[in-house]
């Protein structure tokens, strides 16, 4: 019988320049800068989301596991491993970083 990724225990590794977001749970209603109350169920137009990075692979050079990234939450695919709902990307789809680490003179990591 194989063994499977989802079994409790396995370890997973990823490949290549793969990194794996854990989704945020959305908040609901939101409240903009002047106070205005925008309901969950407003239609808004592509917005990117921000994620907290679980896993890397091997072959990414600027992304950390524990980071944030802003990404776009378009058609990418999801993955549920251990009861948790994580969204899989290469690092080129990651539009930006932020982490503690990163400083005002590095670039391509700000927006």
């Amino acid at each position: 019988m194989p063994v499977t990724a989802l079994e409790p225990g396995v370890p997973v590794r990823l490949l290549h320049d793969r990194v794996l977001v854990r989704l945020t749970p959305g908040e609901g209603e939101r409240r903009t800068g002047a106070g205005i109350v925008i309901p969950a169920t407003a239609a808004v137009g592509k917005r990117l989301v921000w994620g907290t990075v679980a896993a890397v692979g091997p072959n990414a050079r600027a992304i950390e596991a524990g980071d944030s990234v802003l990404y776009d939450p378009e058609d990418k695919p999801e993955v549920e491993l251990h009861g948790a709902t994580y969204v899989m990307l290469r690092e080129r789809d990651v539009s930006a970083l932020a982490a503690a680490r990163v400083a005002d003179s590095a670039t391509g990591l700000y927006l």
